[in-house]
């Protein structure tokens, strides 16, 4: 890209051996976005992208919003997935919009819920997430709620948006909701689920729900959202708009659309349960790894030094016999590893199988029934303020966020 290009802009670019025309979007995470001419979005080399022309530009209205003073607050931290977006239609472009009053814009019925603060936190694809980030947005969260918000919704992308969330539940305890959201689909596809799952989300943050969350699509019509508890939810889906599923058990709550009812199972925390807490500290120095057949011992060597080591073992909990000397070593130079299952569903039990009693001997913990993301923040959690083996693995397994369910199977 040998010009310096703006939103808008007629180009020509190359992708894949084949040239298409277009218009430049924007730059995002080093790749030049182009909204091809058969109306799809593609990232490219910026090297590959030249101006073909610049349409003048078109300034559009700005209506005034006015929020209601009698309506609860909610803040509104983004991180680079979108509760609202526009569209230029002029460039095609979908700009994500961050400030409360280009949020109302996008969705005015959102006024009828809540009055907004909104900050931006960040503004990456939701691969770019990681653990300092997931700091910054408990911090975050943390100074919304104490300066007096009445609830907090996280807007993220979907694809790492379980992590995020589960994270956060760990960092910090909350008397009020904290509701992740996201879109599976752009606002300018006739079949978007951002204005929906914003009102969704809306709806459960100014509810009587006390813990954090993840609200997205129920099903692939716009009939109701799930709420889904945070360190019990997956994306079990690429593209489809009720791609989140809770795993291990029902969702904590549903809401109607377009009513907005919303109604919470006896197992939600509710509001004014706990008291607003922040601990932020986590150990990076963790990881995770999903085990298949064949994979040698020594792919654990990566792992030398780690403070922790989730492992995604088959059914019960097992990985090869080959592997158990290494991870011994692991476990003897200060690696904490944790067992969890791949199957999702069901508990780990390593004392059916010799492998099993073979992992429980050199020191690895039994996971319980958590999913391995969940396993993963939290060992990140628990070993930022615990060094002591034998507090670690009570810790481990014990229930903090309703990341264990006792009596699953």
């Amino acid at each position: 890209m040998t010009e310096a290009l703006e939103s808008g802009d007629r180009v020509r670019c190359t992708h894949g051996g084949v040239s298409m025309t277009g218009t430049y979007i924007t730059d995002r995470d080093g790749m030049a976005v182009v909204k091809l001419d058969t109306g799809y979005n593609i990232g490219v080399s910026p090297g590959a992208v030249h101006l073909l022309e610049r349409p003048a530009p078109q300034p559009a209205a700005t209506p005034v919003v006015v929020q209601n003073p009698e309506l609860p607050e909610l803040a509104i931290i983004s991180t680079g997935g979108t509760i609202a977006s526009r569209v230029d239609y002029r460039t095609g472009a979908v700009t994500s919009q961050f400030s409360a009053s280009d949020i109302l814009r996008a969705i005015p019925e959102l006024g009828d819920i809540a009055r907004y603060r909104s900050r931006q936190l960040a503004s990456i694809l939701s691969e770019n997430m990681r653990p300092s980030i997931w700091q910054e947005l408990a911090r975050s969260i943390h100074a919304e709620i104490e300066s007096g918000a009445s609830g907090v919704i996280v807007t993220h992308g979907t694809d790492t948006m379980a992590y995020s969330a589960a994270a956060v539940s760990f960092m910090v305890k909350s008397p009020v909701p904290i509701v992740f959201v996201g879109s599976q689909r752009s606002a300018d596809r006739p079949s978007s689920d951002n204005a929906m799952n914003a009102l969704c989300s809306a709806a459960v943050a100014t509810g009587d729900l006390g813990e954090v969350a993840v609200v997205m699509h129920d099903t692939t019509s716009d009939d109701r959202c799930a709420v889904h508890r945070a360190t019990k939810v997956r994306k079990m889906h690429t593209s489809r708009r009720d791609a989140f599923a809770s795993i291990g058990m029902p969702p904590i709550g549903y809401v109607d659309y377009p009513s907005l009812e919303v109604s919470l199972s006896g197992e939600a925390v509710r509001r004014g349960t706990h008291d607003l807490e922040l601990a932020d500290d986590l150990e990076e120095r963790c990881g995770l790894l999903h085990f298949v057949p064949g994979m040698p011992p020594e792919i654990l060597d990566t792992f030398e030094g780690y403070a922790g080591l989730v492992l995604s073992g088959t059914g019960l909990g097992h990985v090869r016999t080959e592997w158990i000397p290494r991870l011994s070593e692991l476990i003897a130079g200060g690696t904490t590893v944790v067992m969890t299952s791949q199957c999702l569903h069901g508990r780990v039990c390593d004392r059916v199988y010799d492998t099993g009693r073979d992992l429980l001997g050199i020191g690895v913990i039994e996971g319980e029934d958590m999913l391995p993301e969940a396993a993963l923040v939290k060992l990140m959690w628990v070993l930022a303020r615990e060094d002591d083996p034998g507090t670690v693995r009570a810790l481990m397994q014990e229930n903090l966020r309703g990341e264990i369910r006792r009596g699953s199977r």
